[in-house]
């Protein structure tokens, strides 16, 4: 496997060129890794990871956790278009991407930040995303994921749902 954040960036660009309404508003070739400004918009851009390695898991595995944001850079429309990409963004990534590299334990998104160019002359909005994965991989590079690789947990019944339904 590449270095985890190189990796994830990879499943996230995978997953974003493959959404229709990610691609309504951003050309696939300008969902990039990368960390300089644009020059041509809508663009997003995957940079700034950080890696935590956590140690080893059974089955020879190692597991980290992934830190990565997300840049969203929008010129037209300013805001309403930044902010529109990254609503298809998100909904993109509500469920962790797959990678036959490895297997993404659990998957947060954070937080979202929006920004607005400081030169009054432009109408240039930059958003930051970032999300949060503990990923887990073979230790000789085996592959190890695929599409059903991540199951989200079932959500948690109601615990007065729970308790009203013992006392009937």
């Amino acid at each position: 496997m590449r270095e985890p954040t190189v990796a994830l960036a990879a499943a996230i660009r995978s997953r974003l060129i493959a959404d229709p309404a990610v691609t309504a508003l951003v050309a696939p070739d300008l969902v990039r890794a990368g960390s300089t400004r644009p020059d041509r918009m809508p663009t997003i851009i995957l940079a700034s990871g950080q890696t935590i390695f956590l140690g080893n898991a059974a089955g020879s595995q190692l597991v980290a956790t992934v830190y990565l944001n997300t840049h969203i850079w929008a010129l037209e429309d300013g805001a309403e278009t930044a902010k529109a990409i990254g609503f298809a963004v998100m909904n993109a990534l509500r469920i962790a991407p797959a990678s036959p590299d490895f297997v993404i334990d659990e998957w947060e998104h954070l937080s979202v930040r929006w920004m607005r160019d400081p030169d009054p002359a432009q109408n240039l909005t930059h958003g930051v995303m970032t999300v949060e994965a503990t990923m887990r991989w073979a230790a000789d590079g085996s592959p190890i994921g695929g599409e059903d690789a991540y199951q989200p947990a079932e959500p948690m019944p109601d615990l007065v749902d729970l308790f009203n339904a013992g006392l009937r």
